[in-house]
């Protein structure tokens, strides 16, 4: 797939902008503070309808302004796609795809595939769990945009239910007890698919990254990756899993009412990544971070092109700077021109000749994009 072009209004700091693509990569060079980074947010929300910045709409739309949009055209193998984004600082956002407003945003999804890597993606082995499934969480709507939905119909259960747990913390009116079994049924339904999407996903995803990890050292240290979750995961069945999910939710109905709080189900499960059996996030030096991070986002790019058929986009915002020039001469080889390559930047050093000679070279100052 290929971004022919992208217009954005009134979003983040740009009024009115747009940027014609005709490079397999585009280096977007500009000081920091300039928009760089917004550009590819841009791309990311029409591709996945969410930033890794964890921005609200009304963030996302210029100071003064009620309404922002993003348009892309896009050239697939078997079409060519208008998509459309329209944010409100007031009210839901709607999306359009050729020309047509789409009732469910789930059908937006799928469309343009995009891998996103940035220096907060470190974060994926030193941060908290949270992060992980986060990560894992957006990966699986561009493999399965249904998953979207299925994840979010478990998080309003899981608001719900922890609305109802401090309902009964606060009374022991044994009607509450039984309005939680009616939430229970509901989590345990939709965390059932949660989980079941993220194992497979990980059980597909771990040998390649093994694999690119392996490559980028040398073959001298192996990367395990594996879901951890409070359901037994052996069989894989889902009835199994629903009846383990409900054993564990039973075993702690009393912490949970006491807590007013949820403490069973995939909002607490783990991503357990693990160089040479030793847990990453513990123990792995800074370069082992960065290997495995390298690894895992080459791995999405395998696995993405793997299941939809087509490579995906690659937005690469400011990473050559946490990168030493090993990693960095793996990345840029891998890339070439097979991967569609969007990548910030505030000088040219880390590029040699050919990349450079190849690559359509694009300056950002202050919210406006001026091609060189």
């Amino acid at each position: 797939m290929y971004l022919q072009s992208l217009y954005i209004e009134n979003f983040r700091n740009y009024s009115q902008q747009k940027v014609e693509f005709n490079a397999p990569k585009t280096i977007l060079m500009g000081n920091n503070a300039q928009g760089k980074s917004n550009l590819l947010e841009a791309v990311e929300l029409l591709g996945t309808l969410n930033s890794h910045r964890k921005a609200r709409d009304r963030d996302l739309i210029q100071s003064g302004a009620s309404i922002a949009h993003i348009c892309g055209k896009l050239e697939r193998e078997i079409s060519t796609d208008t998509l459309k984004l329209t944010l409100r600082r007031q009210g839901h956002r709607t999306v359009n795809l050729n020309g047509e407003n789409l009732r469910r945003q789930m059908d937006f999804l799928g469309v343009l595939n995009a891998v996103q890597f940035s220096s907060v993606d470190l974060d994926l082995v030193r941060g908290s769990p949270d992060v992980r499934r986060c990560w894992l969480d957006t990966l699986l709507v561009q493999l399965e945009p249904v998953y979207a939905y299925i994840l979010k119909q478990y998080n309003q259960t899981l608001r719900q239910r922890n609305a109802h747990l401090k309902v009964c913390q606060k009374s022991e009116s044994p009607s509450g007890l039984e309005e939680l079994a009616i939430w229970n049924n509901q989590l345990i339904t939709y965390g059932t698919r949660v989980i079941r999407r993220r194992e497979r996903a990980i059980q597909r995803l771990a040998p390649i990254a093994a694999h690119w990890h392996s490559n980028i050292s040398n073959s001298t240290e192996y990367l395990q990756i594996s879901y951890d979750s409070h359901i037994p995961l052996e069989y894989n069945s889902p009835e199994i899993i629903r009846k383990s999910f409900l054993d564990k939710l039973q075993q702690r109905s009393v912490a949970e009412v006491s807590q007013g709080t949820t403490l069973v189900g995939p909002h607490r499960d783990e991503v357990k990544l693990s160089i040479n059996q030793i847990p990453a996030q513990q123990y792995s030096s800074q370069g082992q971070q960065r290997t495995l991070v390298l690894a895992l986002k080459l791995a999405e790019l395998q696995l993405i092109e793997e299941v939809v058929g087509e490579p995906p986009l690659l937005l690469l915002d400011d990473v050559l700077a946490e990168l030493d020039l090993l990693r960095q001469n793996q990345l840029l080889d891998t890339i070439q021109d097979h991967f569609q390559t969007l990548i910030t930047t505030t000088h040219l050093g880390a590029f040699d000749a050919q990349w450079l000679h190849s690559s359509q070279i694009l300056h950002v100052y202050y919210g406006k994009v001026i091609s060189e």
